[in-house]
C-alpha cells in the first residue's frame, strides 16, 4: 500500500508543478484588482483567468498526470484514457444529467452533484485509466475487430469501467456529501473548538475535494453562519463574524512555507536544486495568494503521515484565534493579499496580530516538519529511495545503451517476465513475474553494478546516471 501511494505522489507531481505559475498570476491580478471581474483593470482580470484556467481545472490535470505517472510505460495513451474516464464520470455525474435521469428540475438536484469536478475525481479518473491501459494495451482482438487492438482498445475499456464507477458514486457521492455538512452543522455549537476541528477536516479533506461541503456550511449560508458574506457585508457579530477564516492565515503565510523550508534544507544534498524550484514557487504561492495545493500535494501522498501533522496544526492554529481578538477575512483564499486586503473590512478586528501569530506557527511548523522527517525518514520531496551517492557516480563500460538493456532483458527472463518497467536517477525499477528466471551474473555482464531484489516481484538494476538512456531502450525491447 505505501508503495502504492508513493508511486501516486511521484505521479502527481508532473500535474502539481503546473500550478505555482497559475496562482502567482492569480495572485498578481487580485493584488491590481481585487474584483477579480476587470471593473478596475482588464489585465488584471486577464491575469486572474489566466492563472484559473489551471487552478479551475485542478482534476482534470490530475485525470492524465496520475494516468500517465501510474502506467506501465508512461506512455501517452494512458492520459487519454484518464481523461475519458474523468469526461464520463463528471459528465454523467452533473447537476443537468442527474436531473434528466431523476425526471426532476436542475434547482431540486443534490447540492453533491454540483461538486464533483474534484481533485478526487481527477485522481479516480486517472487510476481507472492507468489500471485499464497496464491491463488491455496488449489486447488481441479477432481480425474483424483488429483495428480497436492493442492500445486502440484501452479508452474503450475505460469508459465501460467508468460506467460502473458512476454508477457507483451515483448513490454513495451524495450520502458523503450529505454527511459532511450534517457532521459540520454538528460542531457549531462547540465555539472556538468547533472552528479548529473545521479547520483540521477542512485540510484534512482537501485530496478528495469533499472540503467543499464543510466550507459551504461555515463560510456560507446553508447553516446560517456565511461567515464569509456576514465579514465583507458588515452583517454580523463583531468578534465572532470571520472565526471560521482567520486562523488559515496563519498557516498558508507562514506555516507551510516553514514547512516547506525543513523539507528542503532535510532533501538530499544532490536533490535540493531539484526540489528548490517547485517547493520556492509553492511557498510564494501560499504566501501571496493562499493557494496551498502545489505543496499540500508535493507531500500528502508521499507522506500522508506528515500531512495529518499539518491538518492537527491548522485545527490548533483555527481554534487559537478563534479564542483571541482577531479576525480576518478573504474572498479567495488565506494569503497576504486578502489579508492585506480585510483590514478595512467591517468585521475585521486587529488583523496586525496575525503577524506575530504567524512567526509562531513558522517555528512551530518548522521544527514539527524537521523533526518528523528525520525522526521517521519520511519520504518528502529530494528524500525518496531511489539512489545514493555512490550510485550517482557509477559509469557503464560502454555506452551502446540498446545492447546494454538487451543484455539485462535477457538477464531477467525476457519481456514475457516482466509486468512494469520505471526508472529512478540511477537504477532500472521492475515488476517480474518469477524471480527464479532471473540471471544475476547475466545482468551484470552488461556492465550495470548492481542487482537488488526489494521484494517477490521486485528487482532493481544499478545502472548510474545515465539509467534514462538504459530504460527507453529497455521498453522499446519490450514493446
Amino acid at each position: 500500500m505505501m508503495k502504492f501511494f508513493q508511486k501516486l505522489g511521484k505521479s502527481l507531481m508532473l500535474p502539481v508543478a503546473c500550478l505555482p505559475v497559475a496562482s502567482i498570476l492569480m495572485g498578481i491580478g487580485y493584488w491590481m484588482d481585487p474584483t477579480g471581474w476587470g471593473a478596475n483593470s482588464v489585465l488584471a482580470a486577464f491575469l486572474i483567468k489566466a492563472g484559473g484556467a489551471l487552478i479551475d481545472n485542478m482534476g482534470i490535470l490530475f485525470a492524465i498526470g496520475v494516468a500517465v505517472g501510474m502506467s506501465d510505460d508512461s506512455e501517452g495513451t494512458a492520459g487519454l484514457a484518464g481523461l475519458v474516464s474523468w469526461l464520463v464520470i463528471t459528465t454523467l455525474l452533473s447537476t443537468k444529467s442527474v436531473a434528466i435521469f431523476k425526471g426532476i428540475k436542475e434547482a431540486d438536484v443534490a447540492a453533491a452533484y454540483s461538486k464533483t469536478q474534484t481533485q478526487f475525481i481527477g485522481i479516480l479518473a486517472g487510476l481507472i485509466g492507468a489500471s485499464c491501459y497496464n491491463r488491455f494495451k496488449g489486447t488481441k482482438l479477432p481480425d474483424a475487430l483488429s483495428f480497436f487492438s492493442g492500445r486502440r482498445s484501452v479508452a474503450i475499456v475505460t469508459a465501460a469501467l467508468s460506467l460502473v464507477a458512476s454508477g457507483i458514486l451515483f448513490f454513495v457521492w451524495p450520502v458523503v456529501y450529505a454527511g459532511l455538512v450534517s457532521f459540520g452543522k454538528a460542531i457549531i455549537s462547540t465555539g472556538a473548538v468547533g472552528a479548529g476541528i473545521y479547520a483540521f477536516f477542512n485540510r484534512l479533506l482537501i485530496p478528495t475535494g469533499l472540503h467543499h461541503a464543510l466550507n459551504s456550511v461555515f463560510w456560507f449560508d446553508v447553516a446560517g453562519i456565511n461567515d464569509l458574506g456576514n465579514f465583507w457585508s458588515g452583517k454580523g457579530t463583531l468578534g465572532q463574524t470571520g472565526m471560521y477564516m482567520t486562523g488559515f492565515f496563519p498557516v498558508m503565510m507562514f506555516g507551510l512555507p516553514a514547512g516547506a523550508l525543513a523539507m528542503y534544507h532535510t532533501a538530499k544534498d544532490k536533490k535540493k536544486k531539484v526540489v528548490y524550484g517547485l517547493l520556492l514557487a509553492g511557498s510564494i504561492s501560499a504566501f501571496f495568494t493562499g493557494v496551498t495545493e502545489p505543496l499540500e500535494f508535493a507531500f500528502m501522498f508521499l507522506a500522508p503521515g506528515l500531512y495529518v501533522v499539518h491538518a492537527l496544526l491548522t485545527g490548533i492554529s483555527a481554534t487559537v484565534c478563534a479564542m483571541l481578538p482577531v479576525r480576518a477575512g478573504f474572498n479567495f483564499s488565506a494569503g497576504f493579499v486578502d489579508w492585506f486586503l480585510s483590514f478595512k473590512a467591517p468585521m475585521a478586528q486587529n488583523p496586525l496580530w496575525l503577524i506575530p501569530i504567524g512567526l509562531v506557527v513558522a517555528v512551530i511548523y518548522y521544527v514539527v516538519f524537521r523533526f518528523a522527517i528525520t525522526k521517521f525518514n519520511l519520504k518528502t520531496p529530494g528524500r525518496e529511495e531511489d539512489d545514493d551517492d555512490e550510485e550517482m557516480h557509477v559509469e557503464l563500460k560502454n555506452n551502446d545503451f540498446t545492447a546494454i538493456a538487451s543484455v539485462i532483458l535477457e538477464g531477467v527472463g525476457g519481456k514475457e517476465n516482466i509486468t512494469s518497467i520505471d526508472n529512478c536517477v540511477t537504477r532500472l525499477r521492475l515488476e517480474i513475474k518469477d524471480q527464479a528466471k532471473v540471471n544475476e551474473k547475466k545482468i551484470k555482464s552488461a556492465g550495470v553494478s548492481g542487482v537488488i531484489r526489494p521484494g517477490k516481484t521486485s528487482l532493481q538494476v544499478v545502472v548510474g546516471p545515465q539509467v534514462q538512456f538504459v530504460a527507453d531502450e529497455f521498453k522499446k525491447l519490450c514493446r
